[in-house]
């Protein structure tokens, strides 16, 4: 499937909630071990990283990331144990919801290519049609 993918989210309420972007930036501090390398790899300013990883501090019992400030050591940024196994729960989830839809997304995609080609079909006689005038 190239076209059609499943994004999951899960809501934890009205205002907190666990989706794609954090545990990509959870994924990036993990690799990079540093807040602002994880949101400079993933096109986000250190403050929308950081208040990211605030509210995931916030949401769980269990910090998710804990730092060390800069200094002559540099500081830097790692994962809990907690926050590791909240990228493999998440990631789990996520690979069961997609076995479970295959069927549905793959249906969704053949429609979508059906009608792309259709449409792409109406344009291109509607200007050999113009051009021929």
């Amino acid at each position: 499937m190239n076209t059609v993918r499943l994004t999951v989210r899960v809501d934890f309420g009205s205002d907190r909630a666990l989706g794609p972007g954090k545990i990509r930036l959870l994924e990036a501090i993990r690799d990079t071990g540093s807040i602002s390398r994880a949101g400079r790899a993933l096109d986000m300013s250190y403050r929308r990283a950081w208040l990211l990883v605030d509210d995931l501090n916030r949401c769980f019992r269990e910090p998710v990331v804990t730092t060390q400030p800069g200094g002559a050591q540099g500081g830097g940024a790692a994962l809990t144990p907690f926050g590791l196994e909240l990228i493999e729960k998440y990631r789990s989830i996520e690979s069961q919801a997609t076995a479970a839809t295959k069927l549905q997304l793959h249906a969704l995609e053949v429609a979508l290519r059906n009608r792309a080609r259709r449409a792409q079909k109406r344009l291109k006689t509607s200007i050999r049609a113009a051009m021929a005038r």
